[in-house]
Parts: structure tokens; C-alpha cells; sequence
């Protein structure tokens, strides 16, 4: 008996302890793999929005921090394009408002306030969120699509840019009609001959005046100008996944769980491919603001209808040159990199980094991304 009871001492022994291990075990399993509330929350979005949204909150951030440089850059590149036309002594020296960044933002300020410098916030931001989304979103998804037919990876990166940009030009041109001529608008304390055609409360005003005045034509002024700066896109951001390969070894968008994110080579990138594509295509810029900001059959002071100043790009560039010279071409272009620049490494900086936590917390929670897994 003796005996027995110490085998079942044993044994009772033993059976006590093998639950207690079992739970600890099964509990430590537990707590090291599961998600957290806000990978489980995240990890309900599909993937196909998170090129989207993380290009949407990329370009309101942008807005935000370079909306005074993109008004004064506006101004700059708008004037010239009020003057009367039947004035036959014109002389554009004369008649020049804004001079440079500094000369350009103590005129708004003078004329309008601090919050002249934040004319047209409103359609920029409402502008930024369908550009930015339609146009992260179509990138992403026409690379895979151009290559299986190119060879080399910066044709079917070209081929995605242009693609992209032509969405999302189509799609926002509306509200960057109104952002322009809110931007532009030169206060209406200025003196006789220097204010514009029109003038607008806010966004609401403008898009009411607009259509009943100008009709919906207006709202797709200076399209072609703009479908033309796809050049633009169609150098930076192929230049910016070289770059950027070059100096990480990842492509845009790209992530690995070994290596941290480079910003500075990330940002460097940014900066190099948005100088280059800025210099090369800028004209286009101020061609679009030209057309952008002219009105369409509205009726001037004296009860005369205002004929559009420009007809068609070839016959704007030939007016401009002989009126303003070629220099006119480049109005606002140093403006236009303090903007531009900063704008850039903004968008790409907020862009890369939110899909880069957005995907880190998908996976957390049982998602596969293995378009975004770095091959090597």
C-alpha cells in the first residue's frame, strides 16, 4: 500500500503539473502574436485603397505647408494676362505688380492680410485628395500592368506616370480652374486697371460665378496645357524610382522588414528628380495659368463683351513673346522651386512612410502584401 500510494502520489503529482505548463505556454503563444487593435482596425481596409489614401493624406500635408509660396508663384505667373486689350500704350515694365518672392508677398499682405496668403486653400486641399488618390492609385497599379510590356523597368515607369497623370488631370482640372483664379485674384483695393474681371468670396462664390457667367467651359480652361506638363510627371517620378534604387536598392513603395527606411536617401531623391522635371517642363505651368485665369464672354466695365485673350497655346506663346518676351515663360520659376521642392519631398516623405506603417500593420495582422516584398 505503501508503494501504491507513492505512485499515486506520483501520479497525481505529474497530472497537476501538466495543465500548469500547458496554460503557461499556450497563454505566452498567445500574448507575442496577437495583433494590435489598430493592426486588426487597418487590416480591414483592402488593399487596393492603401496607395489611395496614403497619396491623398501625402498631398493635403503638401498643401498645408506651401500654400503661400504656390499664391505667390500664381500671382506671378498670372499677371500680365488682365491688362486691357484695347489699350494701345502698353508697357509691361509699367504695369508690373508682384516683383519676386519677398517684393510679391508684402503686396498681398499690404492688400489683403495675412490670410491672402492662404487664398485658395480651400480647393487646394479639396484638389490635392482625388489628385493625389487617383494618381498613387493608377501609378501602382498600371506598373504591373506596363511591364509586362517593356523590357526595361523606367519605359514601364514612364508609361505608368503618364497614365496616372492623365487620370487625375482629367478628373481634378475643375477645381484647380477655381484654386487658380481664387489664387490670382488680385484684391480689390488695388488701383483702377490692375485688379482682375472677377471677384470672389470663396470657393462656392467662384464655381457659382463661374458657371453662370463663363459656363462649364471655363471649369476645363487651360486642359491642354496640362495634359502637355505630363512631360512633367513623366520625368520625375521614373527618375525618382532610379534614384531612389540606386541609393536604397528598393523601388517606390518598396519595404523590407530587415532594413530601416532611409528618409535622407528617400528625400534626396525627391529633391533631384523634382528639379529636374521642374526646369525642364516649367513653361507649361505658366501657360496653363494664362488660360486658367482668363474669362469667357463676360462683360467688361464699359458693357463691352471680353473676347478670351488667348486662343489656343500656339497663339498664346506668340503673344506672350512678343508682349512679354521669353523671359515671361519663366515668371515665378525660383517661386515656384521653393514651392515645388519642399511640396515634393512632403508628399513623398508622408507618402512612402504612412504606406510603409500602413502595410507593417497589415502584415501584423495576417495580410500578405507580396507585391510589396522586396525581391533580392
Amino acid at each position: 500500500m505503501a508503494g501504491d500510494s507513492h505512485d499515486l502520489g506520483s501520479s497525481t503529482q505529474t497530472t497537476l503539473s501538466q495543465p500548469t505548463t500547458t496554460t503557461t505556454t499556450t497563454t505566452t503563444t498567445t500574448t507575442t502574436s496577437s495583433p494590435s487593435s489598430l493592426a486588426k482596425l487597418v487590416a480591414k481596409v483592402p488593399p487596393v485603397w492603401i496607395n489611395p489614401f496614403c497619396g491623398s493624406v501625402a498631398g493635403v500635408a503638401s498643401g498645408f505647408v506651401t500654400c503661400p509660396l504656390d499664391v505667390i508663384k500664381t500671382k506671378l505667373q498670372a499677371q500680365g494676362s488682365f491688362r486691357q486689350q484695347q489699350s494701345a500704350s502698353y508697357h509691361p515694365s509699367g504695369e508690373v505688380i508682384y516683383r519676386g518672392l519677398v517684393g510679391t508677398a508684402k503686396t498681398i499682405v499690404r492688400q489683403d492680410g495675412l490670410k491672402g496668403l492662404y487664398r485658395g486653400l480651400a480647393p487646394m486641399l479639396f484638389g490635392y485628395i482625388p489628385t493625389w488618390a487617383v494618381y498613387m492609385g493608377v501609378y501602382d497599379t498600371s506598373k504591373d500592368y506596363y511591364a509586362d510590356y517593356f523590357d526595361e523597368k523606367w519605359q514601364a515607369h514612364m508609361a505608368a506616370s503618364v497614365t496616372a497623370g492623365a487620370c487625375s488631370t482629367s478628373a481634378t482640372n475643375p477645381i484647380w480652374v477655381i484654386k487658380t483664379r481664387l489664387m490670382s485674384q488680385i484684391s480689390a483695393s488695388a488701383g483702377e486697371g490692375r485688379r482682375t474681371p472677377w471677384h470672389y468670396e470663396n470657393s462656392f462664390d467662384a464655381a457659382r460665378q463661374m458657371w453662370r457667367s463663363e459656363g462649364i467651359r471655363a471649369f476645363y480652361s487651360g486642359l491642354a496645357p496640362a495634359l502637355l506638363g505630363l512631360t512633367h510627371v513623366a520625368i520625375q517620378f521614373p527618375l525618382y524610382e532610379y534614384l531612389k534604387f540606386r541609393f536604397t536598392g528598393l523601388e517606390m513603395g518598396e519595404q523590407t522588414e530587415s532594413t530601416p527606411q532611409n528618409n535622407i536617401a528617400m528625400l534626396a531623391a525627391t529633391f533631384l528628380s523634382k528639379m529636374a522635371a521642374t526646369t525642364a517642363t516649367y513653361p507649361h505651368e505658366v501657360l496653363r495659368t494664362r488660360l486658367q485665369t482668363q474669362q469667357r464672354g463676360t462683360a467688361s466695365s464699359d458693357g463691352m463683351i471680353n473676347k478670351p485673350r488667348y486662343r489656343g497655346v500656339i497663339m498664346m506663346c506668340k503673344l506672350i513673346v512678343k508682349e512679354e518676351g521669353w523671359r515671361a515663360f519663366y515668371n515665378g520659376l525660383g517661386t515656384n522651386m521653393l514651392r515645388a521642392v519642399p511640396a515634393a519631398m512632403t508628399t513623398m516623405f508622408t507618402y512612402e512612410t504612412l504606406k510603409s506603417q500602413l502595410i507593417k500593420m497589415q502584415k501584423e495582422a495576417g495580410v500578405v502584401h507580396p507585391r510589396h516584398e522586396h525581391k533580392r
